[in-house]
């Protein structure tokens, strides 16, 4: 253990007293030894608290280190904030307090950031699991199915691919211009904690914290996926992505945010595409067909998108609003 690079499970909870032993049992039976376990529960009115506790000893013998905090409820970017400053590790692995990570998942990661350092992020595929723990599909609207020949989507990043139009094997994911125009990263990641002094911790500003997240990281380093499920992502009833009008405005404000962000970047410090993108919009190829994103030199926060399809050509344009 003394060769490992010490990681830091963050986990942050909110009323999942339901979920959160199986999330917590899941990082216990990492096959990776050099763990530290940060819990923050941001103002449970449950008894995730009571969960977390009873599980309390276990976790004192398995990680080097454990911390369990407690706050009044301050929403998720707040408890975020605070769970990855106390982190110590080289690397925080990132877990919803609802999830379940594969025993292999941080083995796999950290060997993967530990021999490539230009990457700051490696994530794998996601199962997709129900509340009762049992593997499930999506059909075409992503209701729950158990039958995988009837399956639309067989994994979570099965459907992530298809919605992006993109491969993930390609050398352009995590890429800040194919996550300019949306979050696709799956969860259950891998971050080499040094890319926060470049990039700073959350803020309520942009309230879809791990998009804003995304966008940070991909401004100064490359991302990797990794093509084997090494996590279950857990699809119940209130999953916060199921609430679409909350969704949708999180959503614009944390967009308008990072055009604000833009606005200020210093330019020589971050990775060329992402100057391109500030500039002029950006061109990526996907399996051989151009994208194109045009965005024209006024802000685009005052502009309206325009989805045109020429000769299998995507082009989205940005014009501006006229009053």
């Amino acid at each position: 253990m003394k060769n490992q690079p010490l990681v830091s499970v963050a986990l942050v909870a909110y009323n999942q007293g339901k979920y959160i032993q199986e999330a917590i049992l899941s990082i216990i039976n990492q096959t990776y030894n050099n763990i530290e376990l940060i819990i923050v529960d941001d103002g449970s009115t449950d008894d995730t608290l009571k969960k977390i506790k009873e599980l309390e000893e276990l976790c004192k013998k398995r990680f080097i280190r454990l911390t369990i905090e407690t706050q009044a409820n301050s929403g998720s970017c707040a408890a975020l904030t605070k769970a990855y400053k106390l982190c110590k590790g080289e690397y925080i692995y990132d877990i919803a307090a609802d999830d379940v990570a594969k025993p292999q998942a941080i083995q796999k990661e950290v060997e993967f950031l530990q021999h490539n350092t230009d990457y700051a992020l490696v994530v794998g595929d996601n199962e997709i699991i129900d509340e009762n723990n049992q593997r499930c599909y999506w059909d075409k609207n992503r209701n729950s199915i158990y039958d995988i020949k009837k399956a639309k989507y067989k994994t979570f990043c099965d459907f992530l691919q298809r919605l992006k139009k993109l491969n993930f094997s390609l050398n352009i994911f995590g890429t800040y211009p194919t996550l300019y125009t949306g979050n696709y990263i799956p969860n259950g990641y891998l971050i080499r904690k040094s890319i926060f002094k470049k990039i700073g911790y959350f803020t309520p500003e942009a309230p879809l914290e791990d998009y804003w997240l995304m966008l940070q990281i991909s401004k100064y380093a490359k991302m990797k996926y990794i093509d084997e499920i090494l996590f279950s992502y857990r699809w119940h009833n209130t999953n916060t992505v199921k609430n679409i009008s909350k969704m949708s405005m999180i959503a614009e404000k944390t967009s308008k945010y990072e055009e604000t962000i833009l606005s200020q970047l210093n330019e020589k410090e971050v990775l060329p595409e992402v100057v391109l993108v500030k500039k002029y919009g950006t061109c990526y190829k996907k399996q051989g067909i151009p994208y194109i994103f045009q965005v024209l030199s006024y802000k685009r926060i005052n502009c309206r998108r325009r989805v045109i399809k020429l000769f299998n050509i995507k082009i989205i344009e940005y014009e501006r609003n006229i009053k």
